[in-house]
């Protein structure tokens, strides 16, 4: 099976505690640097299709600017109701470059 990793940016356009928003087909995805560890999340917040990567992140939390809801960043559950709401990816840095696995 071949493995379904896609070159989606720079390693050094997501500096630490930082994120990015892009797009790779007809996915909008939320990449993430927190405390040096690379995450991966649906860019569209699951309640109203907020920009999950323009949110605050804090603790490992994600907060979506339009209406507060968090999501834990390498799970993608929601922290109120403890459901699995923001799909997650798999990420990696390789070669100067961070990839996700569709």
């Amino acid at each position: 099976m071949k493995d379904n990793w896609i070159d989606v940016a720079s390693a050094s356009d997501l500096t630490d505690d930082a994120a990015m928003e892009v797009v790779v087909g007809e996915l909008i995805l939320a990449l993430f640097r927190s405390g040096g560890e690379l995450f991966a999340l649906d860019g569209m917040c699951a309640h109203q299709g907020g920009p999950i990567a323009e949110g605050n992140v804090e603790a490992g939390c994600v907060t979506c600017p339009w209406h507060g809801w968090q999501y834990e960043l390498s799970t993608g559950i929601q922290t109120i109701n403890r459901q699995p709401l923001q799909c997650t990816y798999e990420i990696r840095e390789r070669g100067g470059r961070i990839e996700v696995k569709l």
